[in-house]
């Protein structure tokens, strides 16, 4: 895992500019904005898990309640969800572990009526250029927590551009996700959603 919090690590590699930081409620108020003008959404990402291991590979979402995370070759993994049901699948050993959408930390990601600043705070991150909050429902620690982290860019939808997220699970098992290459608002199928069960012939 990486030694510094993802928002920090990024602050540290953009350029400190002075001014007035904007209140927190003008914050959330832009990050949902954001939310909400994106339908979908393609990256490559990597991601770090807490023994410090890195994979890469690429992130199709599409709103409400899709998303996958197609690996890199070789790793016999995937992550996806259909709209209802959120999947980790491993081929290696034939297994599938599913949870409701909402039981999630990518919750806040698939559903893009949900107010976060029910559940939102915001992270300082020592850049004007950058924008930190974290999602956490007190009511239902058992969800985790998902830390978010954009960059102020005009051109992307409600001013930002996602940049990754930490997330922690109900056991405090930590996952980092970097983005690259975002592409926002394509047209993507709800076939790039199925998938194939292992523990049976065909796809889902």
């Amino acid at each position: 895992m990486f030694a510094r919090p993802l928002a920090l690590s990024l602050a540290l590699a953009a350029p400190a500019l002075v001014s007035a930081a904007p209140a927190p409620a003008d914050v959330l108020a832009q990050v949902q904005q954001h939310l909400e003008a994106v339908s979908s959404m393609t990256a490559d990402f990597a991601q770090t898990d807490r023994n410090d291991r890195t994979l890469t590979g690429t992130m199709t979402l599409k709103r409400p309640g899709k998303i996958r995370f197609q690996y890199q070759k070789g790793v016999p993994q995937l992550i996806v969800a259909d709209g209802r049901s959120l999947y980790f699948i491993d081929y290696q050993v034939r297994q599938v572990e599913r949870w409701p959408i909402g039981n999630s930390p990518l919750a806040v990601l698939l559903n893009p009526k949900k107010d976060i600043a029910r559940f939102a705070k915001v992270i300082p991150t020592g850049s004007d250029q950058l924008v930190s909050v974290e999602v956490h429902d007190s009511d239902h620690p058992e969800y985790g927590r998902i830390t978010l982290v954009f960059q102020k860019n005009a051109a992307a939808p409600g001013g930002l551009m996602l940049q990754g997220w930490v997330a922690l699970d109900s056991q405090n098992n930590r996952t980092t996700i970097r983005l690259s290459n975002q592409q926002f608002n394509t047209n993507i199928s709800d076939g790039a959603f199925r998938w194939n069960d292992p523990r049976r012939q065909g796809p889902r």
